[in-house]
C-alpha cells in the first residue's frame, strides 16, 4: 500500500514530536468528553481548564530558542467563532469589576477578542492598535515589539493619532490573546502611557507561565492586574512526555 502525504501530515513531520493543528481550537468540551488525561505527562496537547470547569484542548508547540521546552498554542484567528466568543465572554466576566472607559486591542490575535470583550462590557467600540503604518501615522506614536512566538526586532506597534481622544485621560482595559514573556504587552503599555491612557487592567484568553508577572506595571511601578479565561504552564520534556516546568 502506498500512503499519500497531505499538507497536514507534511506540516506535522516538519515539527518532530508535535501534531498538525488543523483540528484544534474548534470546541470547548466537558471533562467527560476529553480523550486525553487531565494530569501530566502530556504528549501532543494540553487540556486548558476554563473558569466554568470546561476544557479547551490546545496543541503543544516547541520553542526553537529553548530546546526541550514547549508551550500550549492558541491561534485565535484559526479558532471556531464559538470558541472565540466563549473566551471573549469569559475575559469580560473577569474584567467587569474594573469600570473601564475604553477597551484597547493588541495585534494581531488580540484583535480577535477585543470586539467581543468590549461589547460584553457595554462598549459600542474599541481602540485597535496595529503593526501596519498608515501614511498619516506619527513615529512618536509607535513602539518596537517582539514576542515569544515572533522574536527579533524590526516590528513596530502603532496607534492611529485619530484615536487619541479615546485614550487620553481614560481608564483602559488592554486585551490580547495571551501573555507569556510579557514583552509584547510591555510595548503596548509604553505606547498607551504616551497616549495619556491609564491602563487599569489587562485581559487575555491565556495566561501562560509566570515570566510576565513582574514586568507588567503602571507608571507608578504598581502591578497591573491581569485576568484570563484560563492558565497554561510552560512545559519541559521528560522521558514520559511533557510536564509543567517547576
Amino acid at each position: 500500500m502506498v500512503c499519500m502525504s497531505t499538507p497536514a501530515t507534511e506540516a506535522a513531520a516538519a515539527l518532530p514530536d508535535f501534531e498538525a493543528t488543523t483540528g484544534y481550537w474548534q470546541r470547548i468540551v466537558d471533562a467527560s468528553e476529553l480523550t486525553q488525561p487531565i494530569a501530566p505527562p502530556y504528549q501532543y496537547s494540553y487540556p486548558a481548564r476554563l473558569r466554568d470547569g470546561r476544557y479547551l484542548v490546545l496543541p503543544l508547540r516547541g520553542m526553537p530558542s529553548q530546546p526541550g521546552r514547549c508551550v500550549a498554542s492558541l491561534i485565535a484567528n484559526q479558532a471556531s467563532l464559538d470558541v472565540v466568543q466563549t473566551l471573549a465572554q469569559a475575559m469580560a466576566v473577569e474584567a467587569r469589576g474594573f469600570a473601564v472607559d475604553a477597551v484597547v486591542g493588541l495585534p494581531t490575535l488580540g484583535l480577535a477578542f477585543a470586539p467581543g470583550v468590549a461589547q460584553a462590557l457595554g462598549h459600542a467600540r474599541y481602540v485597535p492598535l496595529g503593526y501596519s503604518r498608515k501614511y498619516w501615522y506619527q513615529d512618536e506614536l509607535s513602539e518596537p515589539v517582539s514576542s515569544i512566538t515572533t522574536p527579533g526586532k524590526g516590528k513596530l506597534l502603532y496607534v492611529d493619532p485619530n484615536q487619541l481622544p479615546l485614550l487620553a485621560g481614560k481608564r483602559v482595559l488592554v486585551v490580547d490573546d495571551a501573555v507569556s514573556s510579557g514583552t509584547t504587552m510591555v510595548s503596548g503599555l509604553r505606547l498607551l502611557e504616551r497616549c495619556g491612557a491609564e491602563v487599569v487592567a489587562i485581559a487575555v484568553a491565556m495566561r501562560q507561565g509566570t515570566q510576565w508577572r513582574d514586568k507588567l506595571r503602571n507608571a507608578a511601578g504598581e502591578p497591573i492586574p491581569v485576568v484570563g479565561a484560563f492558565d497554561s504552564p510552560r512545559m519541559v520534556r521528560t522521558p514520559e512526555g511533557w510536564v509543567p516546568e517547576a
